[in-house]
């Protein structure tokens, strides 16, 4: 059984962060470790509000120390981190992540650059984007960016599929090891489907899904997207096969709920592809 330390936001209700991410990586037989970056009622695009506060400094450190004193950091195959709640939380998540890298070499860091997204009411602190570009992306094997924050890691402007091809490989350039573009948007080569880059040092590969007509789109396909790409690694599929296995499951995930006219993920209805997804779509490797 591999094992995944998770550091991300929580929701009390809904789907976003670990709310969205831990329940689909223990359905494909992964042991999670959550941590919380935040505690909210409610995702922050609720017209209503919400909610809860950022965890305080120092409290990822604690947690951390705390596996270390029961020596189980040893058994910690990845850390995945999303959504924080500060910049100073970006500094303890290295922290964590070396710690973890000493006592299991093989271990992983998984980068999920959630930079926000103020016009859908999705806002970081300051510092963080600055210190995923500066400090997560040295460190990181995998990361996991949409296009505006592929954009801003990269400090260039998308606008076709060659270019964010090119993008994805300055990160390779870096030492990240394989990059997934979540959502291409208008950088697509087909603009009503929802597509996906894959990029590695052995080749680019392109998926798509289709793209379902909500009347309020749902939040945390990008936390449900990182999560089903690790724990497939995870599971022992290859780069190719976790990518598509993962497009299928959460082509599942938004098809329920669209079918049910929801505005949450509905995650306990699709449950069944996650391990075991319908492949509808093969990855393309392009040339």
């Amino acid at each position: 059984m591999k094992r995944i330390l998770s550091i991300q936001s929580h929701v009390v209700f809904g789907c976003a962060g670990n709310s969205a991410a831990v329940f689909p990586m223990r359905r494909l037989g992964m042991e999670v470790w959550p941590i919380n970056t935040v505690q909210f009622s409610n995702h922050t695009q609720y017209a209503a509000g919400w909610q809860g506060m950022a965890m305080p400094a120092g409290h990822i450190s604690a947690l951390c120390e705390g596996l270390s004193n029961i020596e189980v950091l040893a058994h910690c195959d990845a850390v995945l981190s999303g959504y924080l709640g500060s910049a100073e939380q970006g500094d303890e998540i290295l922290t964590v992540v070396a710690a973890v890298k000493a006592a299991n070499p093989a271990a992983i860091y998984f980068c999920d650059p959630v930079m926000g997204h103020p016009e859908k009411g999705c806002i970081v602190a300051p510092g963080v984007t600055r210190f995923l570009t500066e400090q997560a992306l040295p460190a990181a094997d995998i990361m996991a960016p949409n296009l505006l924050e592929l954009e801003t890691l990269c400090d260039v402007h998308l606008t076709d599929l060659a270019q964010t091809r090119a993008a994805a490989h300055q990160l390779l350039a870096h030492g990240v090891k394989m990059v997934l573009v979540k959502h291409l948007g208008r950088a697509a080569r087909e603009p009503g489907r929802f597509e996906m880059l894959l990029a590695t040092p052995e080749g680019d590969y392109l998926i798509d899904r289709p793209l379902y007509e909500f009347a309020h789109q749902p939040v945390g396909v990008g936390d449900l997207i990182s999560a089903l790409m690790l724990a497939n690694l995870q599971a022992g599929y290859d780069a190719v096969s976790a990518f598509e296995r993962t497009n299928a499951a959460v082509d599942a995930v938004l098809l329920h709920t669209w079918q049910a006219d929801a505005y949450e993920l509905q995650l306990i209805a699709a449950q069944e592809a996650f391990a075991a997804p319908l492949i509808k779509a093969r990855a393309e490797r392009l040339a």
